[in-house]
């Protein structure tokens, strides 16, 4: 290593940190997607005059949203994917929520100068 920092063994970080660093390499490891996004259901008339959503019974269709350099992006997701594109977004919030934690173990170190 270069720089100044030195390695520390398992045994010297705290019982939160072995934990929230544990579940989170546990995440990274199954062989699941992680997607960053929104499932968006939408209720739709297609315009037909026989159709059933001329009569008040919309279509529904499932979109997953997200941002992109600053911009919202849409995507039509077929009703056979949304158990698939679900499982992939509670993923991807998951692996967020234990940074997140991770995050603050850190910052309570820097906080406590323990770094």
């Amino acid at each position: 290593m270069t720089d100044s920092r030195k390695r520390r063994s398992r045994t010297d970080l705290s019982r939160k940190e072995r934990e929230a660093r544990s579940r989170l390499r546990q995440l990274i490891l199954r062989d699941v997607g992680l997607l960053r996004g929104t499932l968006s259901v939408r209720q739709t008339v297609c315009g037909k005059p026989s159709c059933r959503c001329a009569r008040g019974e919309r279509h529904t269709a499932h979109v997953l949203v997200a941002s992109h350099k600053g911009r919202p992006r849409q995507l039509y997701v077929p009703a056979s994917l949304v158990p698939v594109v679900r499982e992939w977004i509670s993923e991807y919030q998951a692996l967020r929520e234990l940074l997140e934690e991770l995050s603050g173990v850190h910052w309570d170190k820097v906080k406590r100068r323990e770094v």
